[in-house]
């Protein structure tokens, strides 16, 4: 399989996406492989939960890919008292026209941070579903489609802190990807503290990418190969989650679509044009992690653990 390789589909896909990498690496600091993933949910056209304590850059994150990449951006603070209208829009009645006229919620952009997104109730969460799976609302029996790309990334505080609401299985299965940022090294923060607001360091940032380059990268993704061997090797890893007792529930046949998808997007950013076993191993993790249920009543499982549990006992064609 790796002798007889296809040629590279686009030559200048690593220089393209090695740009975007090398702009954000210098605000978000020690978090190479972090933005690597981010980069390959947003290539695969999936979405991107991201997980931890307030205050690591999660909503710095989001802020500085629609910089980089020059997408309409949209933030939406989710909080308790938040309703499915405050996401989506909602039709006002016009008394000059005598007619109804929608006003778009801020869902209609290219890039949503859907910041907090567990402190919202399920009604509210629920909003961004068939936005998330259709690409599309539907409001008064009306569908309106949203704007492309269309890329939602969610920040979630972790479930052991006050005020937060579990995302239904239904939602997380929405997200491609989930990812930790977790602490900077050091030496990186060492430099943060040190050197000036990130924030600003944003918002002085100017697009690396222009939409119709961003839309190619996500096009070429679909034409990386994958052999044979690779999809029984997907498969054989999703026969196994749902054999195993380790787990509740194994994963679903979406869930192995957006695994060998990830899987291409990354083989992508490596500059090659089919995928490899490796490539699927670095991406399963963050693509399974968020879908699987501990058997044994400890809850979810951690990145470590999904990743030997699954990797060690799934053969290697």
């Amino acid at each position: 399989m790796r002798g007889s390789a296809p040629a590279p589909i686009r030559p200048l896909a690593t220089n393209l996406t090695q740009r975007v990498l090398d702009a954000a690496g210098l605000i978000i600091l020690g978090k190479g492989r972090e933005l690597r993933l981010a980069l390959a949910c947003l290539l695969a056209r999936g979405h991107l939960l991201i997980e931890d304590l307030p205050g690591v850059g999660k909503t710095t994150l989001a802020h500085l890919l629609a910089r980089l990449l020059g997408l309409q951006y949209s933030r939406i603070q989710f909080t308790s008292d938040l309703l499915p209208a405050d996401v989506i829009g909602v039709s006002v009645y016009e008394r000059e026209h005598e007619r109804f006229r929608f006003h778009p919620g801020p869902v209609f952009a290219q890039l949503v941070l859907a910041d907090e997104i567990n402190r919202a109730t399920p009604k509210a969460q629920s909003a961004l579903l068939e936005a998330m799976e259709e690409r599309q609302v539907t409001v008064d029996g009306e569908t309106r489609q949203l704007p492309e790309p269309f890329f939602v990334i969610a920040t979630q505080n972790p479930s052991y802190q006050i005020g937060t609401f579990p995302l239904p299985e239904s939602q997380l299965d929405r997200f491609l990807m989930r990812i930790r940022l977790g602490y900077p090294p050091a030496a990186q923060e060492k430099v943060l503290l040190a050197g000036e607001d990130r924030r600003i360091m944003v918002e002085h940032q100017v697009p690396v990418l222009s939409v119709g380059e961003l839309a190619a990268l996500q096009a070429s993704v679909t034409q990386v190969h994958a052999a044979a061997s690779i999809i029984d090797y997907c498969l054989a890893i999703l026969q196994f989650t749902r054999r195993s007792e380790r787990f509740v529930h194994g994963l679903s046949p979406r869930a192995g679509v957006g695994l060998l998808r990830a899987a291409k997007a990354w083989a992508l950013l490596e500059d090659r044009a089919y995928v490899l076993p490796e490539d699927l191993q670095a991406v399963l993790p963050s693509c399974c992690i968020h879908r699987l249920v501990s058997g044994d009543g400890n809850g979810r499982l951690d990145h470590d653990e999904v990743a030997t549990l699954i990797l060690s006992s799934v053969p290697v064609p």
